[in-house]
């Protein structure tokens, strides 16, 4: 059997390239996002997966929810959106984990690792409720504080859950005032 041993620079370095190579997929993939739409819960897993993979760039993931909720379960549509939203974050996450050095030479990042450092979990649990530019930036400073990976997770996940079933129900509400018969 062959065993690879990489020192903790190398296999930091590795967590890093793999993180933005996948953010870059994820943004050339990001074009089709709305098509996905028409898959139902699957494509609203996929389109927030993709849209949350992307570290700092915008997708259009958050408007497809509201579509999504229109038509079918908001609750559903709300807990696979976080689902796919939640493991697009693990991206910046492992980018923090890998690149961890770059945290100290970013204002907004200094930023954001104050509010961390002050408030702990709780900073990525808010971040993730609100749609916000900040928190890729909370991922990153995640991975690199090495905070556990199933905490992180755990708090992201909340988060979302909340801002994507409050996105579903505002679709579902919005169809019912402009078609009052359904």
């Amino acid at each position: 059997m062959l065993k690879i041993k990489l020192s903790k620079k190398h296999f930091g370095l590795l967590i890093l390239i793999l993180s933005l190579v996948f953010g870059i997929i994820a943004f050339v993939l990001g074009k089709y996002i709305t098509y996905m739409q028409n898959l139902g819960y699957v494509g609203v897993f996929l389109a927030n997966l993709i849209g949350s993979a992307t570290i700092v760039l915008p997708m259009p993931t958050l408007v497809m929810t509201v579509a999504v909720g229109a038509f079918l379960n908001p609750i559903l549509t709300g807990i696979f959106s976080a689902l796919g939203s939640t493991l697009g974050e693990l991206t910046g996450y492992f980018a923090g984990l890998g690149g961890g050095d770059l945290i100290n030479k970013n204002k907004k990042i200094i930023k954001v690792k104050g509010w961390m450092d002050k408030y702990g979990l709780w900073v990525v649990f808010v971040l993730a409720t609100i749609p916000n530019p900040f928190f890729d930036l909370a991922g990153i400073i995640s991975g690199a504080s090495k905070i556990p990976l199933k905490k992180y997770l755990l708090a992201v996940f909340a988060g979302k859950l909340i801002k994507f079933i409050t996105l579903a129900y505002t679709g579902f509400g919005i169809l019912r005032i402009f078609n009052p018969g359904i």
